[in-house]
């Protein structure tokens, strides 16, 4: 009974075996794809051009002076190149910049009380730009003027007293320890009163401290500070610490063009050589110039070296942070 149920479980060979293509069959096929890879793999002359709608559209094969043949992980500076004129040997564009950005500073915690400028104020040398709340030095210097009174009385003191000892010794009523303890009295309340000019000097260091001057004739480049806003000459850390600074200054008529020089042009621009200057923005206006500065070392991710030419005699046309062309030219 149990071999019977068996025997009916099975499956016959000949349902059980799948059909096998010929061996041959299959290898022609796989010929037969790899043949056409290889043919649609080979590049033609028709590939560089296609066909939109009934026009032809060429693609445009990028070359080692194209943007995308370029790294495009690497920080570069697009600066267009100017043509070159018949007197210079290189022509590039750069940046006007002030030569020296001033930032003047407070010498100690304080709390401003005025400020006169504002950003594109034109000042002179030692014009009073900020001042500072001077209230606590003021009765500092009255309390040291007091004690410079007090000092000098107990000099005056001290020499009357020596000098009526020294009438006694004279006179062999006291002894010569008694004149010895007055000079000393005399020498020690010198020393005192020496002591508070030197207190009251100070003090009227601070006060001067609280005024704040221009140390050039220049323009006003930013306002730092307002008035009741404490300032200090340090930075506690964080930024809702008091300020640092109360303005920033520069002199307008000293002013550079500053340019990130490709290296392979390094060799052709030397300290001391003549250039001419042209604004981008009034690209009529010309000026004089030459290389006042090269760096250092050069910067590794842009391949360039900084060089600064100053302006021999800038005007108001010459505005800084705006770009400029600049002429290297050749010798004479």
């Amino acid at each position: 009974m149990k071999s019977s149920k068996l025997d009916s479980l099975k499956i016959d060979d000949s349902v059980r075996e799948r059909p096998r293509l010929p061996l041959g069959i299959i290898l022609f096929g796989i010929a037969l794809i790899g043949a056409v890879s290889l043919y649609l793999a080979i590049p033609r002359a028709s590939d560089a051009e296609r066909i939109v709608g009934t026009k032809k559209a060429t693609n445009s094969v990028p070359t080692a002076s194209s943007p995308s043949a370029t790294n495009s992980t690497a920080p570069q500076r697009a600066v267009a190149t100017p043509p070159l004129t018949k007197d210079s040997v290189l022509t590039v564009s750069g940046y006007i910049v002030n030569r020296e950005r001033i930032e003047l500073s407070p010498r100690f915690m304080g709390v401003v009380k005025w400020i006169g400028v504002k950003k594109g104020d034109a000042v002179t040398n030692q014009q009073v730009v900020v001042l500072l709340d001077d209230t606590e030095y003021r009765a500092r210097e009255t309390e040291t003027m007091g004690r410079l009174e007090a000092t000098k009385s107990n000099l005056e003191r001290a020499q009357v007293n020596y000098a009526r000892a020294e009438k006694l010794v004279t006179a062999k009523v006291e002894t010569q320890q008694l004149l010895d303890e007055c000079r000393f009295n005399v020498q020690a309340a010198e020393a005192q009163v020496k002591e508070t000019q030197g207190q009251l000097s100070l003090i009227k260091t601070y006060i001067d401290w609280t005024i704040i001057r221009s140390p050039i004739n220049g323009v006003i480049l930013e306002k730092l500070v307002d008035p009741n806003e404490l300032v200090t000459p340090q930075s506690f850390g964080g930024t809702r610490g008091p300020s640092t600074a109360l303005i920033a200054l520069a002199d307008p008529k000293d002013l550079q063009v500053e340019i990130d020089l490709n290296e392979a042009d390094v060799a052709k621009v030397y300290l001391g050589q003549k250039c001419r200057i042209s604004p981008e923005a009034y690209p009529d206006k010309t000026y004089e110039g030459y290389v006042a500065e090269k760096a250092p070392e050069a910067s590794r991710q842009k391949g360039t070296l900084q060089i600064k030419v100053q302006v021999k005699a800038p005007d108001s046309f010459l505005t800084p942070e705006l770009s400029a062309k600049v002429d290297f030219l050749s010798k004479p």
